[in-house]
């Protein structure tokens, strides 16, 4: 089986789990505040990745060819990261919504999607 295979057998373990109440309600609130922390925290460290992306790439331009060159690889990079934390801010609380749904009333639907 290859790793795409046992990573869906594990969602799927994790979401037959969640029918179950009692000692699961911990990993209920570990997910709502896995939720809350993606919507409040990654917007906020994307700008300022966008931010840091145009302070080195500026202070590239000031440096030889070979710092330039450096200090573009890793604005892009510095840019790169901000979109993956966007994306992951914006499509993550959706992810969490389909694989845990609405399961007990006060848990995961504290986090509005």
């Amino acid at each position: 089986m290859n790793k795409f295979g046992v990573l869906i057998a594990v969602v799927m373990m994790v979401s037959a789990l969640g029918a179950i109440d009692g000692p699961l309600s911990n990993v209920y609130s570990a997910v709502n505040s896995l939720c809350l922390g993606l919507k409040e925290l990654l917007p906020i460290a994307a700008m300022m990745a966008i931010v840091l992306a145009g302070v080195i790439y500026a202070a590239g331009q000031m440096m030889g060819a070979e710092t330039r060159a450096r200090a573009n690889v890793w604005a892009t990079a510095a840019l790169t990261g901000a979109l993956i934390a966007i994306m992951m801010a914006v499509v993550g609380p959706a992810v969490l919504k389909i694989i845990y749904g609405n399961t007990t009333p006060g848990t995961i639907n504290d986090c509005s999607f």
